[in-house]
This record gives C-alpha cells, sequence and structure tokens, in this order.
C-alpha cells in the first residue's frame, strides 16, 4: 500500500479535480449511509494502491539521504450493469489525463493504463472499469 503522504496527495488531487461521482477510499464507507456502495446505486469511484515498494536512492549524512517510492494508483469506476461502456470510458479518460504525467505534493506520475474491463468484473449489480497510474514519491531523511 502507498504511504501516508502519497495517499493524502492523491485525496487532495481527486478533491480538486473529480466532481462525477463520489469516491471511495481503502477501507471508507460513505459518511451518511456508512456503505461502500452509494444509496441511489449510482456509479462510484475507487482508489486502491495495490502496490508500492521503496528502495534508498543516495547513501550519505543522516537526513539527506534519498528514499524513493514506487507504486501504482489504481482507479475502478464503478457503473451500473447494463447502463453501457462509452460515456463511462470517457469518465475515466478525464480522470486519466488529470493524473497522466503529473507532478504534485511531491508525487511524480506515470503513463496512465487505458480502461480494462471483462465479462468477470461484475459485482454487485456494477461493472468495474479500472486503470492502473504508475508513481513516484521521494523521501527526505
Amino acid at each position: 500500500m502507498a504511504s501516508a503522504a502519497v495517499m493524502a496527495a492523491v485525496r487532495a488531487r481527486l478533491d480538486a479535480l473529480w466532481s462525477r461521482t463520489p469516491v471511495r477510499y481503502p477501507n471508507e464507507a460513505d459518511p451518511d449511509d456508512g456503505q461502500q456502495v452509494p444509496a441511489d446505486k449510482g456509479p462510484f469511484l475507487a482508489v486502491q494502491y495495490p502496490l508500492a515498494d521503496e528502495e534508498q536512492i543516495t547513501v550519505g549524512a543522516p537526513s539527506h539521504n534519498v528514499f524513493r517510492e514506487e507504486g501504482v494508483i489504481r482507479f475502478v469506476l464503478q457503473i451500473p450493469r447494463g447502463a453501457g461502456t462509452e460515456e463511462y470510458a470517457a469518465w475515466l479518460d478525464e480522470l486519466r489525463a488529470a493524473f497522466r504525467s503529473k507532478q504534485f505534493s511531491r508525487v511524480t506520475t506515470y503513463a496512465a493504463s487505458p480502461a480494462t474491463l471483462d465479462d468477470r468484473n461484475e459485482d454487485a449489480g456494477y461493472w468495474a472499469l479500472s486503470c492502473a497510474v504508475p508513481y513516484k514519491f521521494d523521501l527526505f531523511g
């Protein structure tokens, strides 16, 4: 999972740039109803951090070393089953553009994968369109 600093940076960027759907962050439910799925069964965006690693980049005086975290931010746009995909794929393309090759809060992102889906991704009446965005984050210590 990503570090707290990376998750905070991603949350701040999403809060500023994404208004199409509610956003569900890892292990959080909707504060209004306590559920992960919106009460109106509308689309929502889930944020996941399936992969992260850290390595030491420089060796030197204490507090002057660079440690690099590299990982993946996965965005999963949950859409109602039977609603088609074209409109929602365009939404995911907007999100990919907002995170593709950007720098924010010491996070650097790279190319965002195109949307992926398959017939096995149905879950609780939703279909999942997802993309992955690799990132790096440098820590100093």
